[in-house]
């Protein structure tokens, strides 16, 4: 049997994390995908600069207080949030 890579390995999900989306474990992947299905839902990218992300109050849990996220920053938030 092949070996799960790390990003297909269930995780547990914070408290923070389970409100934007849902309930884990699930895998990294998945994780990610919610996220950015929950932004795009509640349109919070920045219309100037598409690779920023302006969270609401929830997400703000999970992104440490910031008032906007890079794209790039954003995955090192989140991995905070997952065990």
């Amino acid at each position: 049997m092949a070996k799960t890579s790390k990003f297909m390995q269930p995780m547990k999900v914070s408290k923070d994390l389970a409100a934007v989306i849902g309930d884990g474990p699930m895998p990294r992947t998945e994780v990610t995908k919610k996220i950015w299905e929950y932004i795009k839902k509640h349109n919070l990218q920045d219309a100037k600069n598409k690779r920023n992300i302006n969270p609401d109050e929830k997400l703000q849990k999970i992104f440490g207080g910031k008032k906007a996220v890079n794209m790039f920053d954003m995955t090192k938030l989140v991995n905070k949030h997952l065990s």
